[in-house]
């Protein structure tokens, strides 16, 4: 019956049938919406109600509705339970839990990983669909906005980026601010344009509107074409004060992106390697999202096996028809990043370059602990899996109660079902000390870095550093590892259970 009205009258009335579910109280109890929206980027485009979502559509998805239970994992286990049609998580607070059911087999936090994966197939395909609901303007509004830049775009910085840096907290985001602040002192304009919903890999023939940003001010989302005619319009044929820097292309089109930089008449500019995506759609090189992978042939068995294998052509022929197209210099901000990268494929880079988003200073020793308190272990950053939460995760359930032990997570965003001591942090350029601030006020003795990707660069290591704490990492951390065995400051230790083995012994062990 609802087919016919507008888009957003449906939002509406499909919100208010969700809160007279017969189940939504039962579930909303125990129900984590920032864990369910954090692994549904699609949900946060589209405004959509995450409870109504799991409980209509998103356990038939296999989408858990909090860290603590497995969707697939209980039905697996349980397959009489499957074949009831029922929805799992209502099933296990009704009845599993009282008849002594788990919530889901526990095989590792890398089972969990696999178990909770959703085929990229999918991804895309709800990316799709985000995209298709973002009004967009046209070509003529977009010029008419972009006619009220501080220099009339004649003095102009591009950036490309997967996301809206103001609004997002990380480490690109971080070094996008800065870059807009610089640009800003330099009496410049900066354009940002990033795909205005959030998509898993590179597009190749999907649609998808970009978003753009003119000197930090939403301009609104728009056709990729319609960006391009806008520019060409405004932008004369000298293009000696333009400058450009590719950050990511999650989200976008190869082919659109140097149609706009033709109508921009750039050619020559900067690739900053924040990630690998320009080696594997699975940026982070997680094979499965569960293990460094190196990056091996294509043609590999490995790749075979891989979730991101058929997808992983797009992303290297996209990035050679890029590097065929203009001429880019390589900007790594890891020594480490840079030598790895040149071994894995052949792009015909212009020149190559190492900028570390930021560098240690000597302040002296670091005062040791008082025996008698506690050693206070923290986790930064946000919590997820390639970066370690489940270790931590699973050290705060064993030793909550260790007198030992002190446990902190800071960061923009909590789990609320870890007993760790949570704080708030949200680094950007109008603070980038914050969470070393944070760290030395909470005098923290140990922060667990254990991202299970091989980091091309860490500011979470240097503000611990710089901080005065020891950092715990593994050998695959990239530039964490990197940073650790050079500053000496902390141990890089073989494996999970190394660690587990260092917190059962103490740090007088």
């Amino acid at each position: 019956m609802i087919r016919g009205l507008p888009p957003i009258m449906r939002r509406v009335v499909t919100r208010v049938a969700g809160l007279f579910h017969p189940d939504r109280r039962l579930v909303a109890a125990e129900f984590d919406r920032r864990f369910y929206l954090a692994l549904s980027p699609d949900l946060v485009a589209a405004g959509a109600d995450p409870l109504h979502h799991f409980l209509t559509h998103g356990w038939r998805e296999g989408r858990d509705p909090n860290p603590n239970f497995s969707v697939r994992g209980y039905l697996h286990e349980y397959p009489e339970v499957a074949e009831t049609g029922v929805n799992p998580f209502v099933h296990y607070l009704r009845r599993g839990r009282r008849e002594g059911r788990e919530a889901g087999p526990d095989l590792g936090f890398r089972y969990d990983i696999l178990a909770r994966q959703r085929p990229i197939d999918d991804q895309v395909e709800e990316s799709v669909k985000a995209a298709l609901m973002r009004p967009v303007g046209g070509a003529d509004r977009l010029a008419a906005a972009l006619a009220g830049a501080r220099t009339g775009l004649a003095r102009l910085h591009v950036t490309f980026s997967h996301d809206d840096y103001r609004i997002n907290v990380g480490g690109v985001q971080l070094c996008l601010q800065i870059e807009s602040a610089r640009v800003g002192e330099q009496g410049r304009d900066h354009l940002h344009i990033f795909p205005a919903a959030p998509w898993p890999v590179m597009r190749d023939g999907e649609k998808g509107p970009l978003g753009v940003l003119l000197n930090g001010q939403d301009l609104g989302a728009y056709a990729p074409a319609d960006v391009s005619a806008a520019l060409r319009d405004i932008c004369g044929a000298d293009a000696r004060d333009r400058s450009f820097a590719i950050h990511s292309l999650l989200g976008h089109s190869v082919a659109e992106t140097l149609d706009i930089l033709a109508a921009l008449r750039l050619q020559a500019g900067f690739l900053w390697l924040h990630d690998y995506a320009s080696l594997c759609a699975g940026y982070n090189l997680l094979r499965n999202g569960v293990e460094d992978c190196a990056a091996p042939p294509p043609e590999s068995a490995a790749c075979g096996i891989c979730a991101f294998g058929p997808w992983r052509a797009r992303h290297l022929v996209g990035h050679e028809q890029l590097f065929g197209g203009l001429e880019l210099t390589v900007v790594s901000p890891a020594a480490v990043t840079l030598d790895f990268w040149k071994t894995r494929w052949d792009f015909p880079a212009a020149r190559h370059l190492v900028h570390p988003h930021a560098k240690l200073a000597p302040r002296g020793p670091a005062a040791l602990p008082p025996p008698e308190r506690p050693l206070r272990v923290a986790f930064v950053g946000y919590p997820v899996a390639h970066k370690g939460w489940p270790l931590f995760k699973r050290l705060v359930t064993r030793y909550a109660d260790d007198l030992r032990y002190a446990f902190f997570h800071l960061g923009a965003q909590q789990d609320t079902g870890v007993a760790a001591e949570f704080h708030e942090v949200r680094v950007a350029a109008g603070g980038p000390n914050a969470m070393q601030q944070a760290l030395e006020q909470l005098e923290i003795d140990v922060v667990l870095l254990w991202p299970l990707w091989r980091e091309t660069f860490s500011f979470a290591v240097h503000e611990a550093l710089a901080a005065g704490c020891a950092v715990v990492t593994g050998p695959d951390s990239g530039n964490v590892a990197a940073v650790v065995a050079a500053s000496g400051e902390g141990a890089v230790l073989a494996d999970d259970a190394a660690v587990e083995a260092a917190f059962r012994i103490g740090r007088h062990g």
